[in-house]
């Protein structure tokens, strides 16, 4: 991760899941990370209405130029990233693994912006719904844009899944195919 609110909140995030392959909504205190949560945004897991906010921070409102609540995250990108991007966040919430990504964008104005979002899963609980965190963060600091209209059209240019080590053994299943040949199967 390059930037340090990204690197921040992903260390609090590991520290609460405590060795699990996420921690629960509940668990993350707001006031740890109270300087961050103008970055920091909650996605619902619905993936038909295209993951819309449940929450998104004043400083990313602001980036956006406009209030995200309700409003699909995956509708902030291009066409052509949409479907991959789609991708990535059900991936992120089904098996709970940790992402960052660049995205790249152009203000209105013509200038390149380039940008780190970090996606952290929710642990998964029966009767609530499914959702997830993040912060985007741009890479360089941006004045002015507010005046611009906001970003819009990301493409996402870059991303990987983050090491997360878990306490504990995972539940193997071993399927043997054919002689000489075995298979491991992780479950959960």
């Amino acid at each position: 991760m390059k930037h340090p609110a990204n690197r921040e909140f992903y260390s609090y995030w590991d520290e609460k899941r405590d060795g699990a392959a996420a921690p629960e909504r509940g668990d993350l205190d707001p006031e740890r990370v109270r300087h961050l949560l103008g970055d920091i945004f909650v996605l619902s897991c619905d993936e038909a209405a295209g993951y819309p906010f449940r929450v998104a921070g004043t400083r990313m409102c602001a980036l956006l130029g406009r209030d995200l609540k309700g409003q699909s995250f995956t509708s902030l990108f291009h066409d052509d990233d949409r479907p991959e991007m789609q991708d990535l966040l059900a991936i992120v919430a089904d098996e709970t693994l940790a992402t960052v990504a660049g995205i790249t964008t152009l203000a209105a104005d013509g200038t390149r912006v380039h940008l780190e979002l970090l996606l952290l899963p929710f642990s998964a609980r029966s009767h609530a719904p499914v959702s997830l965190t993040g912060l985007l963060a741009p890479l360089t600091p941006i004045e002015g844009l507010h005046t611009f209209g906001g970003l819009k059209d990301f493409s996402l240019t870059s991303w990987r899944y983050l090491n997360q080590e878990r306490k504990g053994q995972r539940n193997l299943r071993k399927w043997s195919l054919i002689r000489g040949l075995t298979v491991y199967e992780g479950l959960r």
